[in-house]
């Protein structure tokens, strides 16, 4: 059966293995889908005849590297055979943290996982309703999230998303909004700039208040002053009473 060219990104699921000849591997690619549409997760067997591909998997790559493997996807024959890429060419997309392996913090490292997995799990969630699970036409935008540290046995908490250009300027604007409040509210509507907000503390710093309580009592019908009054004072705080106004 011919082979099938393909690009395949992944994390290295565990340390690569010499193969049966000088200067070849094999290793296998964990591979997230992202979306509700296909299987979540698929590990692939890969392996390569090229020698620095080898000696760079066997000697610099380590498990939780995120890889973008280009070959040859080859089926097999039968039904119980195994599929395999074979790699011509390959590219480091993010290299994992080396993980202190200190007993002493063993305990420490362990009592923050579930929270962390707990928030990448959220964030993966809402991303994937974001994206709507297709980047649409036109050129996308790959976001990867995932632990620090050496992955292991971690690679499930590892997810890759693609989105259009149009929804990342969205999710920009969306988090240069969280950005203008305070860690304890949330923003119900777009933020106004750093700048705007600034020039209108300004203005509202140089009102008057009492001129500003005078003209508008002035202009107000002496039985309807109280409800006036009483709104401005809801509003701003203690004013003037109407009978401390000009006539």
């Amino acid at each position: 059966m011919d082979a099938i060219p393909l690009a395949l990104d992944g994390y290295l699921a565990t340390e690569a293995e010499p193969g049966d000849r000088e200067d070849t591997a094999s290793w296998r690619l964990n591979c997230s889908a992202g979306t509700d549409h296909l299987v979540e997760e698929a590990v692939v067997p890969c392996t390569t005849v090229e020698p620095e591909i080898a000696r760079a998997l066997l000697t610099e790559r380590q498990p939780g590297d995120l890889l973008r493997v280009i070959g040859h996807l080859t089926l097999p024959d039968t039904a119980d055979g195994v599929i395999r890429l074979h790699a011509d060419s390959l590219e480091v997309l993010w290299e994992a943290p080396l993980l202190d392996t200190n007993e002493d913090d063993a305990d420490t490292a362990t009592d923050t996982d579930a929270d962390r997995n707990s928030a990448i799990a959220a964030l993966a969630e809402s991303l994937t309703s974001f994206g709507q699970a297709t980047p649409g036409p036109g050129q996308s935008i790959r976001i990867h999230i995932s632990p620090t540290g050496a992955l292991g046995s971690g690679l499930e908490h590892c997810h890759s998303f693609d989105i259009s250009p149009t929804l990342a300027h969205r999710l920009a604007d969306y988090v240069d909004a969280m950005n203008c409040y305070l860690d304890s509210e949330r923003p119900d509507s777009v933020a106004l700039d750093p700048e705007t907000i600034a020039d209108l503390t300004e203005l509202f710093e140089d009102i008057d208040l009492i001129g500003l309580t005078n003209t508008v009592l002035n202009a107000t019908r002496p039985e309807c002053r109280p409800a006036v009054t009483q709104a401005m004072d809801d509003m701003f705080g203690d004013v003037p009473a109407p009978e401390d106004t000009d006539p």
